[in-house]
């Protein structure tokens, strides 16, 4: 700093500080314009409380994405379902070339090129959305005495978890807080494989041991590999003859969590969340009608959630002291899971490509929003 410069930024520290506010104002926009500080380090300097900078003045970068890139992001999130920057670039890595290629974004070339390497941390910040709260369900488990003692508890003796075909399955209700005496309510089964995030869904009509043990036969027949072993809570829906024995039958490990320890079906109940309630939410289902349409809904779902929603599955967790430090996996979506296993057949993988390749996305996803809709519409004024 030269000796003008120094006695001139004493002059201007000194009217700066004998200046009224409006003043003060004016010092610091024409200060500001001529060094190319920061506000607040500028605010500083004239209060004597720093040093000015000594070189070349930091100028700060050009914005790299605008309005356009920012509408596309806004655009994939919603198709994704909006999930977390670091899934929906994973998703992008794949999905976004056939997105561009089709014409489905409407985005020019200069934007394409720098959504293919856009971080998710830029991502987070372009997208800068509101993501509305949604409250939380209610427990009617009831646990089942029958038989509980014959099935163990799960432990890690009795599943293997680094293979596809342990399943974790619950039921999510769908009473919309509303229990009236005498009428039964739509539930969902909610069939998750551990490994892969695998996830199917059946509505059924109550929660009856009759229909749920038909819901079981029905995700068996979707899921892509062998079934190997489920794991229920205690509830009487589950703990019963009909599926011990179907279990001993066709050699299907059939293990119970805990009860009242809704951890340790921590997969699944994940995924009551992420996949059910967030497509048909809190309401109240009870007619034929709505329970044709959730499982017309879980039929086109079960495409989306499976093919296209790459999911992250924890490695590894340390504690030190009150901070506690997780480290997932790479993002990928569970057909990408079972594609790279060894343990399902090749004629299973060759099947799922030859289904992935018939899919498009964007028409899938017109479709389930249509759906949900037509679900919302058959609601009463009062549920």
């Amino acid at each position: 700093m030269s000796r003008r410069d120094d006695k001139y930024l004493k002059q201007l520290q000194a009217r700066y500080g004998q200046a009224d506010r409006k003043e003060k104002s004016r010092i610091l926009d024409d200060f500001v314009k001529t060094t190319g500080y920061h506000r607040k380090h500028a605010t500083a300097v004239l209060n004597g409380r720093r040093e000015r900078v000594q070189g070349p003045i930091r100028r700060p970068r050009r914005a790299q994405y605008g309005v356009e890139e920012a509408n596309a992001l806004t655009t994939l999130a919603e198709l994704f379902d909006d999930i977390c920057s670091k899934r929906l670039r994973a998703a992008m890595d794949v999905e976004l070339p056939r997105l561009y290629q089709s014409g489905a974004l409407g985005i020019s070339a200069a934007c394409y090129q720098k959504l293919l390497r856009v971080s998710p941390a830029t991502m987070d910040r372009l997208r800068a959305r509101y993501r509305p709260q949604r409250g939380q369900g209610r427990s009617f488990t009831k646990p089942g005495t029958l038989l509980k003692h014959r099935i163990p508890i799960r432990t890690w003796a009795d599943w293997t978890e680094d293979r596809p075909g342990f399943c974790e399955i619950d039921l999510v209700d769908h009473s919309g807080g509303q229990i009236v005496r005498g009428r039964e309510h739509a539930w969902t089964l909610c069939f998750t494989d551990v490994k892969t995030g695998w996830t199917e869904c059946v509505a059924v009509r109550n929660k009856a041991q009759v229909h749920v043990f038909a819901a079981i036969k029905r995700a068996r027949q979707r899921l892509p590999f062998p079934l190997l072993g489920i794991d229920s809570d205690c509830g009487s829906e589950f703990i019963n003859d009909q599926l011990y024995r179907y279990c001993l039958e066709e050699k299907i490990t059939f293990t119970r969590g805990r009860a009242g320890r809704k951890n340790d079906g921590a997969y699944v109940e994940q995924k009551n969340w992420s996949v059910v309630r967030r497509a048909v939410g809190y309401w109240r289902y009870d007619s034929p009608e709505q329970l044709d349409l959730l499982n017309t809904l879980y039929a086109r779902l079960h495409l989306y959630v499976n093919f296209f929603l790459p999911v992250m599955k924890l490695k590894e967790k340390t504690r030190t002291g009150a901070k506690v430090k997780r480290i997932y996996d790479d993002p990928q979506t569970p057909y990408v899971r079972v594609l790279t296993s060894d343990d399902v057949s090749e004629d299973d993988k060759a099947e799922l490509q030859e289904a992935y390749g018939y899919l498009e996305l964007v028409e899938l996803r017109r479709r389930i929003d249509e759906l949900q809709v037509q679900i919302v519409q058959t609601l009463s004024p009062t549920t």
